[in-house]
């Protein structure tokens, strides 16, 4: 029998591993893995962030994001949970390898999609299948305040079985008054009759959901058609878009890019880049990326969204100018400071990073 140690009054940053403990199938094709700090310290994080994890896959380590499912209001564990695409690599090699004992290395947490940001008294959680992950983090956090909440809850589903914490959810409901669950689902299960919403969320089923959408904070998480059809339904009932908050690693969100207006890269121009610490040069257009420019020379630098949201590829630019374009995975503070984001950067003339 494993012995049950108090756990340390320190911290995980994300310097130290992580250390699988446990874990447990969800729906088809979803898992939920457990993770602990080996030397016992304790998980600081704002409910809805994610993490990236570094994926000891055959042939060099891969780097995925996922959002942090549990809530820091638990901090001596964290838990992931992640679902398995028809052409995952990262996340098959996890359900297929990753077992209690291994320890892996992450970059984190990160993130701004969060309550810890944009405090109200009313809710409305609307996601689709995983993206339901950083709705969990954030109710199970509102729910252990001990307080009653006030969340309308939606979470859309192929079908019943693959709604993702049900449950869970459902118990954690019958326990407290302002958690209001609204399942919607495609099609049904077979022999198991099904008494919730039926069909594609639309303008419709929200009036019956929430009638005071107009007061309540959205935050709306999925696939990026999914959200999309969330912002034109929202949109066209006259509801302040302010008050919305979304969170992908599918898709772009303008809003939060960072556009310099004096350059931009020529797909016909050259650009050459310097990677000081391990003295390789790369030879690119403009148009290529960083990213790209490393991995033609043969270097590897953590990536994992690509599109400038997670944050994992932040180096330091020591000399020349970048286009930029990213997606909220790096502060203006770092930016001042002198990174950027080998995914989403551009080079212009010559470029110098600490790579």
């Amino acid at each position: 029998m494993n012995a049950v140690t108090k756990p340390k009054l320190a911290f995980w940053s994300d310097t130290d591993e992580l250390e699988c403990v446990s874990f447990l199938p969800e729906t088809p094709n979803v898992m939920t893995f457990c993770f602990q700090s080996p030397s016992g310290a304790l998980f600081d994080y704002n409910p809805g962030q994610f993490l990236t994890l570094e994926l000891p896959v055959p042939g060099g380590p891969i780097y995925r994001t996922y959002t942090i499912s549990s809530s820091p209001s638990r901090p001596t564990s964290l838990t992931v949970t992640a679902k398995a695409q028809a052409d995952s690599t990262g996340t098959r090699w996890m359900f297929d390898n990753l077992r209690p004992g291994m320890r892996l290395r992450a970059n984190g947490p990160g993130g701004r999609f969060s309550i810890v940001h944009h405090p109200a008294e009313k809710y409305l959680f609307i996601s689709a299948g995983s993206g339901i992950t950083p709705m969990m983090s954030m109710a199970t956090y509102l729910y252990d305040l001990g307080r009653d909440p006030d969340i309308v809850f939606v979470s859309c589903a192929r079908r019943p079985s693959e709604i993702i914490f049900r449950e869970r959810l459902e118990h954690i409901a019958s326990r407290v008054n302002g958690i209001d669950l609204k399942w919607v689902v495609e099609e049904t299960d077979p022999y198991k009759p099904w008494t919730g919403f039926r069909g594609m969320f639309n303008q419709l089923m929200l009036g019956k959901m929430a009638q005071d959408y107009l007061e309540r904070e959205v935050f709306c998480c999925g696939p990026e058609p999914f959200m999309q059809a969330v912002r034109e339904a929202l949109a066209g009932l006259g509801y302040d878009m302010e008050l919305y908050h979304q969170e992908s690693f599918h898709a772009p969100l303008p809003e939060t890019e960072r556009v310099p207006e004096d350059v931009f890269p020529e797909e016909e121009t050259d650009a050459v880049v310097e990677f000081v610490s391990s003295g390789a040069t790369a030879k690119c257009a403009e148009t290529d990326t960083i990213l790209v420019a490393a991995r033609a020379a043969g270097l590897v630098i953590p990536s994992g969204c690509t599109m400038g949201i997670c944050g994992t590829c932040k180096i330091r630019k020591t000399e020349g100018q970048v286009h930029m374009v990213h997606n909220g995975g790096i502060t203006e503070e770092d930016i001042d400071d002198g990174y950027i984001l080998a995914c989403c950067s551009n080079p212009i003339g010559r470029v110098k990073v600490e790579a």
